[in-house]
Order: structure tokens, then C-alpha cells, then sequence
């Protein structure tokens, strides 16, 4: 079965938002980054024991991270794809070879994550919930 025109349009774009999503984080652009996620957005990060349940409450938290010396140096997307769940729905599913510092040496975590995009009638697609979980299958030694 092939994929409708708007279908394949839909999925490109999600795949161009979520690209472009990644190079702001990668750059450390707060602002850029941020703007990608709908107001309502909802987090679940592997190394918080919380629900993070909107984007104001991420970027506070992001905020008490760059307090004490956090900073994304780069960020690589890996194996990415994009399920179009129905017009206005996406999963974009990808790993992520992040490079930050945690106020001393810089370090390269390996990830995996999930942002589920969503789109209004009139609107651009927003992420509305992402959940990043560590990579078991990265290995350290790798570059």
C-alpha cells in the first residue's frame, strides 16, 4: 500500500520539524528549542524521578540546570522515523548521540527518545509529549 500525497507531505514535514527541533537543542538554543513544544507539553526524562507536565515547568527545569552548569555542546539523531498516527498525529521515534557538560568535563550520553507531534487545523506541528530513555544498546567506547 502507498502512501497518500498529504500523508507523505505530513511525514516529511514532521521529519523536517523534528530535525530542526534537534539542531536547536544540539546548539543550545533555549529559545529555538523550546518553541518547538506545544504549552501544554508533558516530559519524561530517565534521569528525573518526575513528570515534567508542561513546557513552562521544562524550561524551569531547564533553568536549574544551566544554574549549575549545564550546557548541550552537540546532538546527533540516529535511525530516525516518523509514523504518521492519523493527518494530525506523529510519533517520530530516533536515537541521540548527545554531547553536554554538567558544569565540569563534557560527557556523551546515548539515548533513545519519542516526541509525539500533533497539529490544529491552521497550525504548524508541536511536539506535545517527548520521553527520552537511556540506550542500552550505546556503547561508551564508541565515538
Amino acid at each position: 500500500m502507498t502512501m497518500s500525497t498529504g500523508a507523505q507531505d505530513a511525514t516529511a514535514t514532521v521529519a523536517a520539524t523534528a530535525a530542526a527541533l534537534v539542531d536547536a537543542f544540539g546548539r543550545h538554543d533555549k529559545a529555538a528549542y523550546f518553541a518547538f513544544f506545544a504549552p501544554e507539553a508533558s516530559f519524561i526524562f530517565y534521569p528525573t524521578d518526575v513528570i515534567v507536565r508542561s513546557r513552562q515547568e521544562y524550561e524551569t527545569l531547564w533553568d536549574s540546570w544551566e544554574a549549575d552548569g549545564f550546557q548541550v555542546l552537540s546532538c546527533e539523531s540516529i535511525d530516525a522515523d516518523v509514523h504518521l498516527v492519523t493527518a494530525d498525529v506523529a510519533v517520530f521515534t530516533h536515537r541521540v548521540r548527545t554531547r553536554v557538560r554538567f558544569g565540569g568535563e563534557p560527557e556523551t550520553l546515548g539515548e533513545r527518545e519519542s516526541i509525539l507531534f500533533s497539529r490544529s487545523e491552521a497550525g504548524p506541528w508541536l511536539a506535545v509529549h517527548e520521553h527520552l530513555s537511556n540506550d542500552p544498546s550505546w556503547n561508551q567506547e564508541t565515538p
